[in-house]
């Protein structure tokens, strides 16, 4: 069978939220971008990057690696 003639499954970007983003949400992953984009992707740079730009946990406090952590948990990431 060639590729043509193949259904290959498609994968809807949105299929797994259970819910549109909350601007926490979207604040959170736009700063990422730009973190990763120009601090770096370890976990110790993103933290950094968080916080340098004052971006704060849900609950208002500076990230650390367990609560960052646990957050992308929470928000199945």
């Amino acid at each position: 069978m060639s590729t043509a003639e193949h259904a290959w499954p498609s994968l809807d970007v949105h299929q797994s939220r259970s819910h549109e983003p909350t601007p926490y949400e979207m604040k959170l992953a736009r700063t990422l971008e730009e973190v990763f984009t120009q601090d770096g992707h370890e976990l110790a740079d993103v933290v950094a990057g968080l916080n340098a730009r004052q971006v704060r946990t849900p609950d208002g406090q500076p990230w650390t690696e367990e609560t960052f952590t646990a957050e992308m948990h929470r928000l199945g990431a």
